[in-house]
């Protein structure tokens, strides 16, 4: 099997932000004490490669994130191109921005029934390193976090 050619590495970016815009249900890796945890997650918000997650105040996952706020992300396009978004999630409680995503997102109101209710969390994912595959290159390029 041969190999696809490198990206371009001013085309990186925007190859990337593609993946992170088709793949509706990334992967989510959080850490519970010295065993990782993955879940498919669906972003309430996405600015580049910044991404929201709502997530219950309940949750296994609001439990790790608290405990250990140091995630990362797998986008995975159709044709099989990867983006790991290595972040740090931390909680947001800004009252207009969690209103602006609560407003945008009737699957939150459904079953939430109000951007008070004490189980809404709200975080934000700061990437700190983000990486692109394409398809069984075997090799990440890092991409550039700045536009």
């Amino acid at each position: 099997m041969k190999l696809p050619p490198a990206p371009q590495k001013e085309h990186l970016r925007e190859l990337a932000l593609a993946v992170v815009a088709a793949d509706r249900f990334p992967m989510l890796a959080t850490v519970d004490g010295d065993q990782p945890r993955v879940r498919p997650v669906s972003p309430v918000r996405t600015e580049g490669f910044t991404v929201y997650v709502a997530s219950m105040r309940s949750s296994n996952k609001t439990a790790e994130l608290e405990r250990s706020p140091k995630v990362e992300l797998c986008y995975l396009s159709k044709d099989h191109d990867q983006v790991r978004i290595t972040g740090i999630a931390e909680s947001i409680e800004d009252r207009g921005l969690r209103q602006e995503v609560w407003d945008a997102n009737p699957l939150l109101r459904a079953y939430l029934k109000s951007v008070e209710n004490p189980e809404f969390m709200l975080y934000r994912i700061r990437p700190t390193r983000v990486r692109y595959m394409r398809e069984w290159a075997l090799e990440y390029f890092d991409v550039d976090l700045e536009s």
